[in-house]
């Protein structure tokens, strides 16, 4: 192994990256170090930040959705496409992206890949018309594809397989309280500075996170790390080849059952996410009739339910495991309740009287379809070894935001058509079933590494 070195009595071992093929540590033998403890808490306030700022940005056009349908005389279905555009160049970057990450790492990826989303966010601000917004959008996906791949890498890499569920609820809650913050803040910047001010301010912070996440994180295969760190970090874990996975392997997954029921399978969760997210405030204003500031304030509270979900999930996880439930188990049972508690209120949203009950049950979707989803990336810990972490999660991003990509032109369409948002709430609710049905029959065994 590259690197190391043997040592005897009280002298530590050295080893530069890790190689779980030639090291298994010794069960329970999993204390975290002083500098452990440090590096995890740098990368989860660093991955906390960059998903909020990731979420303002994805959040910005949906609050901003009726002004600018009224300053570039743009309709529904239009800003349907433009919010499609996104997902599908999102979606599609993935597949690159995933392959990248495992060769690069998250240092570097996460590094351009924010600072290309936020310069788009920015170039938003400047467009005058569909052509030019559709442009940026496309710019605006590929950016932001590495972020959720490199989250999950991150803590793949740096947390010891019992302590990944808290660390996964945190950085998917981050994403929800993203949401959560957008519409009050972003409703308070157009009315100080105009949606264009708005798209141009949160670009430039965006930029200069982008900055610190290169210069503060590191990639573990270039940490130098202590044999008891090692212990500590692999305790439990599959075993993995390093070598980085070749087009070939690659390749392979699309032929491999898990893969296809993850794909399908997470397609229905962010169907629904995306439907929410897309379009919850251009919801709220046409159904009920709201202003922009009473738009924004409302807006903000069923993405504190999803948040809320993330983290319960994140809870219930470690604790099930800690009692002795099988990880893989543990992850689907979540995944497939949440899933189905989801859709039965989001077919329900359509009955709802008044404003605050439209609200109340819109957030509870989101709670479920949240603690559901952060077990999906959670599953991917316990389902695939390092090595093929970022390709799996790639992919199964790719598949579910190309799906997801149609809900926003549906749901803009439908309301051009219909000039109601009911017709596509219960195609929400369907799609969500399907999926967790995909979790619930196809996903059963762990996506094997060939390598070993």
């Amino acid at each position: 192994m590259e690197n190391s070195r043997s040592v005897t009595g009280n002298e530590a071992s050295t080893v530069k990256g890790t190689d779980p093929v030639d090291f298994v540590p010794a069960r329970g033998a999993i204390l975290r170090s002083p500098r452990i403890k440090k590096i995890q808490t740098t990368a989860m306030i660093l991955l906390f930040l960059a998903a909020i700022i990731n979420y303002l940005d994805r959040s910005s056009l949906s609050v901003a959705n009726m002004t600018i349908r009224g300053e570039l005389g743009l309709s529904a279905t239009e800003i349907g496409f433009l919010l499609s555009a996104f997902s599908l160049a999102y979606g599609i970057a993935q597949l690159p992206c995933g392959a990248l990450l495992d060769r690069k790492g998250p240092r570097i990826m996460l590094g351009i890949g924010m600072f290309v989303w936020s310069f788009f966010q920015a170039l938003s601000g400047l467009v005058h018309n569909f052509t030019q917004f559709i442009l940026v959008r496309i710019g605006l996906g590929i950016g932001e594809a590495p972020m959720n791949p490199c989250g999950v890498k991150v803590i793949n890499d740096w947390f010891n397989i019992k302590d990944r569920g808290m660390p996964m609820g945190i950085f998917n809650a981050a994403s929800t309280v993203g949401l959560a913050i957008s519409p009050p803040i972003l409703a308070a910047m157009m009315l100080v500075m105009g949606w264009r001010g708005m798209f141009v301010t949160i670009g430039v912070l965006g930029m200069f996170l982008a900055v610190g996440w290169y210069m503060l994180y590191r990639n573990r295969d270039n940490s130098t790390l202590t044999k008891e760190e090692i212990n500590y970090l692999e305790a439990g874990s599959v075993r993995a080849s390093k070598e980085p996975l070749s087009f070939r392997e690659w390749r392979g997954l699309f032929r491999n059952r898990t893969m296809w029921g993850m794909m399908i399978g997470f397609s229905g969760i962010n169907y629904t996410a995306w439907l929410y997210l897309a379009w919850l405030p251009g919801y709220l204003q046409t159904t009920y009739n709201l202003d922009l500031k009473s738009t924004g304030l409302l807006s903000a509270i069923p993405f504190l339910f999803g948040a809320a979900g993330m983290l319960l999930n994140g809870f219930v996880v470690d604790a099930l495991v800690r009692k002795g439930m099988e990880p893989l188990k543990t992850r689907k049972i979540c995944i497939v309740a949440g899933m189905l508690f989801s859709a039965a209120f989001t077919a329900v949203v359509v009955r709802a009287d008044n404003t605050g009950s439209a609200v109340v049950l819109i957030g509870m979707a989101l709670f479920c379809i949240h603690f559901a989803g952060t077990s999906c990336w959670g599953l991917i810990h316990v389902a695939v070894n390092s090595r093929m972490t970022a390709s799996v999660g790639g992919i199964q991003n790719f598949a579910s935001f190309v799906f997801a990509s149609f809900a926003p032109v549906v749901t803009g369409w439908i309301l051009d058509t219909t000039n109601s948002f009911s017709l596509a709430l219960t195609i929400c609710a369907c799609v969500t079933v399907l999926g967790a049905m995909s979790y619930l029959f196809v996903v059963r065994d762990p996506i094997i590494d060939t390598k070993l």
